[in-house]
Formats: C-alpha cells, structure tokens, sequence
C-alpha cells in the first residue's frame, strides 16, 4: 500500500466513531461533550439557537426583525442570476452633454456589476448604469404583490382573533351556585350577573374588525396557443433561461435570459447550540461577524481521548492481526484511559471482528504545546511502559497494540469496545468555588472501521 493510501487512511475522521446519546455513531470531531450533563450531543439532539443574521459578503449584521423585513437577503449585495457568484462593481466613463454648455460633451465616471466567473453584467440584463457605486439598483415590483398582501392581511388577521379566542377561553371558568341562590335568595342578583357579562362579550364581538374575505380567483379554463414560431424556429439555448434561473426569481420566473435580473444575497446566521436537557451552551460564537472565535466550544475533540488507526493492516478470515492505534489526550491533566470489551454483542452490523484489548490502564500525559520537541524519551522512562502494550510514546500521545481476529468471509472488519477515562470537571469546580476540579469517569462506546478482508 503507497503513502498516500496511508495518509488518506490515517486522515479519514469516519474510521472511528464515537456513541452519541441519541444513539448516532460519529466522530469525535462532529460530537460535543456537555460538562453539565457530562453526555455526548451531535448537532441532531441539540437546540439550535439564531444568534444575529448577518451578509456574508460585506459582513454587515442587522437584528432578527430587520432581517425579517428584508426577507433575509441583504440590500446591498448581489448574486449572478446565472452561476451564483458575488456580482462586482465595475466603474467605467460616459460622453454626457454638459451642463454649462449642452453642444459639448463631458466624461461622467458610472457603475455597472459583472460577474468575475461567467462574465455576466447587467447591461445583459437591460439595466441602465448607475452613477453611484454603492447602490441604486431598482428591483422589479411583483405583479402579484397587491393580492399577496391582502391575503397576508387576511390570514394574520384570523389568527389574531384565534389566539383572542384561546386567551378569553383560559380566564372564563364556569362555575355553579344554584345551591347557594335558592338558599339566600340570590337568584335575581346572580341572574343580572349573567346578563351583564353577556352583553359585554356580545358587544365585543359585534364591535370587532372582521377582516375582509379575499377575492376568490377563478380557475384557468382555457390557455393561449402556442406561436407558430415554437415549432420553425431554431432555438437558442444561450437566450433561454433554465429551471434553476427560474427558481431563484419565483415571482417572475424570467423565460429567456434578457430577462434576468441581479439577486439580492441571502443572509447567514451566527448559531448558538444548547444542551436539551440540562440547557446550558454547548457552542456560542463571537457576536461579531469578523471573528473566528468562539465564546463557549465545548466540541468532544477538546475534552475526550481520540482514537486512530495508525497503519493499515491486512486481514484475513480467522486469522489473528496485530493492529496499532494512537491515542491522544487533549487535556491539561494526565488521564487514565481503560479499555473494556463488551460482552454478549453479536450484531454483524457492529462487530465483524474479535479484539484483544490491552488489559493494563493507559496514562495518558497532559497536553503541552512544548512538548513536540521532545524525542519521547523521558517520557517513556517516566511512565515505565510495557513494550508489548506500548509501541511508542511521545508528548500527550501514545500508540498501543490490539489482535484482532475476523470471524466474517467477507465485508469489512469492524470492532467495537468499551473506553473508560477520567475527566476533570471544571464546570463543577467552579460551581462549588473548590480549587481542583472534581474527578468524573466517563464511559464511551468505540466502533472502528479497520478495513475489508483480503479473500
């Protein structure tokens, strides 16, 4: 096998793969890790939250309602209505008569978009240049936009008096007192009570806006034939617009590419990811566009053990493999790592393979950064490795050696295990103001693609 095989192995983050709590197996990459619940959570099983919608061309952020009104496209900035692309401002100069004397002619400085990709500008759309670089493109008003809003109108309207409805329902409670009328002779005072608040409810519905029903649209019973032209004439693929450029204009949906007019940017937003059960953040980006960093990224990879394949290996039916793995410890903290085997599985779907997993604990070093210069000796010294567990150790890193024995005639090798380690909670530390963080040990279940059997 080449070193690029290797590589591409070694790099393939889908080998591995880690149990999540909802029951999906991903890698570690892809999982966060709560230090409230101390559970593993992918992005299905957790609450996504809308931070700020912002541009992501001029990187401009604007609040929820803003974006809502501008329908979550930004104002200034501009898509290709052919490939998609950021369209560019482009200045070029015009003869226009001047204004001190109208016989002679001036160079005026105007603004037109291209698109740097398949060169469309908007000349090719009809679009008269614009004497500012900043803006000035008039959109197409929608022909159906006066019948839209009315039924907006229409709808919010009725769902408005639904929810009236529901509020008047929860605080009206109906309750008897036929007894203690007949008793104290209340009857004529309670039945005023009954009429009054009757007439209110009866001059409240009476006085209330009704909405007005849209118009009904009547049916298409007969079409326009087609020209005559369709069927003589050489079509032009280069002038018709395709199903695509349609979409993306469902208000006109333009047939030929004359036609097409610049797109208004859709707009991105800034999520948050919070825990359901517990519902604290999980991942929390910086309020500002710019930014890269993150407030709270509590991703799996920066808190749990990872597992790799350091080499492929080759397997055969019943025939014991020596396999090596890597395992890194991201944290600041020397963790105990214990592998276990899980006992009574014999689902194909999981596991193809038997493993024979060191039966000793791993230690794992801490994380430093200066580390990487050492050749792994004093590490190995200190540690007191065994050489028949241990093939290397160098920094946080070491490599152990697992036989594994295919008892499948075909397919891929697939193993599965138990991995068991220590993790030092600071999010409890913190809580309780103690001074060292508090020792949990966290269990996970492992599920490795090693390859396919040889035949």
């Amino acid at each position: 096998m080449t070193s690029l095989t290797k590589m591409a192995t070694f790099m393939d983050v889908n080998l591995v793969r880690y149990l999540c709590t909802c029951g999906k197996r991903l890698p570690p990459c892809r999982l966060y890790l709560c230090r409230h619940c101390l559970k593993l959570r992918c992005a299905d099983c957790v609450q996504h939250e809308v931070d700020s919608p912002y541009c992501p061309n001029c990187l401009e952020n604007m609040p929820a309602s803003e974006a809502k009104l501008k329908k979550n496209r930004c104002s200034n900035c501009f898509d290709c209505p052919i490939c998609g692309h950021t369209l560019m401002t482009r200045a070029t100069s015009q003869m226009v008569p001047s204004s001190e004397d109208p016989s002679k002619s001036t160079p005026k400085k105007m603004y037109y978009m291209a698109c740097s990709f398949c060169r469309w500008t908007t000349r090719d759309g009809g679009l008269a240049d614009q004497s500012t670089s900043n803006g000035g493109w008039k959109d197409e008003e929608n022909p159906e936009a006066k019948r839209i809003n009315t039924l907006l109108e229409s709808y919010r309207s009725i769902a408005q008096r639904e929810k009236a409805e529901k509020e008047r329902k929860k605080y009206v409670k109906r309750r008897s007192h036929a007894g203690f009328q007949d008793r104290y002779g209340l009857t004529s005072v309670a039945m005023k009570w009954k009429i009054q608040p009757a007439m209110s409810n009866l001059s409240v519905k009476e006085t209330e806006k009704v909405p007005p029903a849209p118009e009904l649209v009547s049916p298409v019973e007969d079409f326009d034939p087609l020209p005559s032209e369709i069927f003589s004439d050489i079509v032009q693929l280069d002038k018709v617009t395709y199903l695509s450029h349609r979409l993306n204009a469902p208000e006109f949906q333009p047939p030929a590419t004359k036609d097409l007019r610049p797109v208004h940017k859709h707009l991105l937003v800034r999520r948050s990811l919070r825990c359901r059960e517990c519902d604290h953040n999980l991942s929390k980006p910086d309020f500002n566009p710019l930014s890269i960093k993150f407030k709270i990224q509590l991703i799996a990879l920066n808190h749990i053990p990872e597992i790799r394949i350091m080499a492929p290996a080759t397997f055969s039916v019943n025939k014991e493999t020596v396999v090596t793995f890597t395992l890194s410890n991201p944290s600041v903290y020397s963790t105990v790592v214990k592998l276990l085997p899980i006992e009574g599985d014999t689902d194909l779907d999981y596991m193809t393979a038997k493993v024979d997993l060191p039966k000793s604990d791993l230690v794992l070093a801490l994380h430093d950064d200066t580390a990487v210069y050492d050749d792994g000796t004093k590490a190995q010294q200190e540690f007191k490795d065994d050489p028949r567990v241990v093939v290397f150790r160098r920094a946080n890193k070491l490599g152990f050696a697992a036989k594994v024995t295919p008892f499948c005639k075909e397919g891929e090798v697939k193993v599965s295990f138990m991995m068991k380690h220590e993790f030092r909670n600071t999010a409890a530390a913190i809580q309780s103001e103690d001074k060292e963080p508090k020792l949990e040990w966290l269990e996970h279940r492992i599920f490795i693609n090693l390859g396919r059997i040889q035949l």
